[in-house]
């Protein structure tokens, strides 16, 4: 089917014109003249029809009486293409219909007989494109949900029914901006199991059907506007037996419906995490989300028990965000997450024990730690956190990004092995064509991205910029800020002009570090921190970076005859000729 369109800038003098398509083969032929363009856009299409040869020769003839010659605008070839692979189950669309009228010539259209000429104005949606309009969603949601595979839609996850047939069992619109009430068009999914709408500005109350449906195991709206009344409902879920909820589990809880005895987490319960921390007696620290303890299970697993105190800032929200991140991804360089606590007046998270502190408490002194790491030892470390969050930003299904980078939070455990942890604030990507996350702005003061703070718009360049200021830590032992002498990124920047490397290094490494070794860190630091997101570099370069200034250091410790000695007499050398080894 082939269409044409026109529009004409003058009125006062003829334009006729034929058009004849694949003259030579006896093909369709049609006439226009434009008595009705002036400044009007107007559509003139073929019946059905088809080229043999798939080639379209379109002549324009002016006829007899035209005074000007034909003209048009634009042509558009249209060739139905038999589609024989998987569909998704007819039974998941509901198919609804939806006439828009064409703006400048005010036609409508019937499904009984479409006018051609509203050129797509007409169309068949499902019950999930229903959703798609409902909110006013922008996804790439076009075709089959599920088929092509590799083109399936964003947030949808299909499973084989049978035959050439999938139902949709899973939609996450989490961090997708929708407004208003919970819509029942989500009813219609019959085959759902998860449906993930958390973190959106809903209000109302959940429809009394949507817990119902048959196959639902996990409904998460958390982070929304929910009534009370709502959320004083139980929102059952289906699925595998398990065993009962005991009766302390709060509404709240079963309201919030993310079901996480569907994860590989344990569930301890208020009574248990009392016996394992001896009635909570050895702190072993202080977060943003509350103290934290330590423990040891029944199987003598040791274990870190983080527990929300009442004055924490941070929320229930915060406590679903990183326990559904730390089910997510699994890295060697990530904190694990054994378990969790959820009960009406107690949050806790059951980590694994990490039994050498933070990397805060190495640079500090703190906690008992008495001996500063080594210079191969604080190199080693910031790479394996530097792994640990290249894996969440590129390693990961959807990018996450963790939002709160500081040597508090990575971890050290025994070897001194670094792990990342505290994933409250993280979030993540809806898609992998994503570039940023509006959000508003939160993290540690010294460490938070300006960029990110000025704008709420958040990126992977925002953990850079945090790791940045977590190498400048490490290179010379000060704190992000100091009173009076401001921002260590500004301290840094003023003596590396200088070339002077020992004058930014960390005084009690003394001079035993290669210098080239240090002067790699110090770079990436500042490449890290550089004002603009764009011009920082993926956590993918620092870990590359930082590899080749571990083999630095490594090759000095073993005594390698160009390393041997780097004292007083080569730092003086790099003083006067500048940062030449880098």
């Amino acid at each position: 089917m082939i269409f044409l369109h026109f529009t004409d800038f003058q009125d006062t003098q003829l334009r006729q014109f034929d058009i004849l398509i694949n003259e030579n083969q006896s093909g369709p032929k049609l006439t226009a003249y434009n008595d009705t363009w002036y400044l009007t856009p107007t559509h003139v299409h073929t019946k059905s029809y088809r080229a043999d040869d798939g080639k379209y020769n379109v002549t324009l003839a002016a006829t007899k009486a035209s005074v000007l010659p034909p003209m048009i605008n634009a042509l558009e070839i249209y060739i139905r293409v038999p589609y024989e692979s998987p569909t998704t189950l007819p039974q998941d669309c509901k198919l609804a219909q939806l006439s828009f009228p064409f703006p400048s010539i005010g036609i409508g259209c019937s499904l009984s007989n479409i006018v051609m000429t509203t050129i797509l104005l007409c169309m068949l949606v499902d019950a999930i494109v229903a959703i798609k309009t409902e909110y006013g969603l922008s996804r790439n949601w076009m075709g089959d949900p599920c088929f092509p595979i590799k083109y399936a839609w964003d947030g949808v996850k299909c499973s084989n029914a049978s035959g050439n047939t999938s139902r949709i069992t899973s939609l996450d619109l989490s961090n997708s901006s929708l407004h208003g009430t919970i819509s029942k068009n989500f009813t219609l999914l019959t085959a759902l199991e998860n449906l993930d709408l958390s973190y959106n500005k809903l209000i109302g109350s959940i429809p009394d059907s949507l817990p119902s449906l048959p196959s639902l195991r996990v409904l998460n709206v958390s982070g929304n506007q929910l009534s009370d009344e709502s959320l004083l409902q139980p929102v059952p879920t289906h699925g595998p037996t398990r065993d009962p909820e005991p009766d302390n589990v709060s509404g709240s809880q079963k309201s919030y419906g993310y079901n996480m005895n569907k994860t590989e987490n344990r569930q301890f319960t208020y009574k248990e995490l009392e016996k394992f921390t001896n009635n909570f007696k050895k702190f072993i620290g202080q977060g943003g989300f509350g103290p934290v303890y330590y423990g040891r299970l029944e199987d003598d697993t040791e274990v870190a028990v983080k527990m929300r105190s009442e004055s924490s800032s941070h929320g229930l929200d915060e406590f679903l965000a990183e326990v559904q991140s730390l089910t997510k991804v699994h890295h060697r360089n990530l904190v694990s997450l054994i378990g969790y606590c959820w009960e009406k007046d107690h949050l806790a998270l059951v980590y694994e024990y990490m039994s050498q502190g933070s990397l805060f408490d190495h640079l500090r002194g703190k906690n008992g730690v008495s001996q500063a790491l080594n210079w191969r030892k604080r190199v080693q470390v910031v790479l394996e956190a530097a792994q640990g969050l290249d894996y969440l930003h590129k390693g990961c299904s959807l990018p996450i990004v963790h939002r709160d980078v500081k040597t508090n939070n990575i971890l050290l455990g025994q070897n001194l092995q670094a792990k990342i942890a505290d994933f409250g604030l993280s979030k993540t990507y809806l898609s992998d064509t994503q570039t940023h996350i509006s959000v508003t702005p939160a993290g540690t003061a010294g460490y938070m991205d300006p960029e990110y703070y000025l704008t709420g718009r958040l990126s992977e360049s925002s953990d850079v910029y945090s790791f940045g200021v977590v190498l400048l830590e490490v290179a010379t032992g000060e704190a992000p800020t100091v009173p009076g002498r401001g921002h260590v990124i500004q301290r840094v920047k003023q003596k590396v002009a200088t070339g002077d490397v020992g004058s930014i290094a960390d005084s009690r490494l003394g001079s035993a570090y290669d210098i080239s070794s240090m002067w790699k860190v110090i770079d990436t630091a500042v490449m890290c921190t550089a004002d603009s997101a764009a011009q920082r570099p993926t956590m993918a370069t620092v870990v590359v970076q930082l590899k080749e200034s571990l083999a630095l250091e490594e090759t000095r410790e073993k005594g390698s005859s160009n390393r041997v000695s780097r004292g007083s007499d080569i730092e003086a050398m790099a003083s006067t000729l500048g940062p030449f080894a880098r």
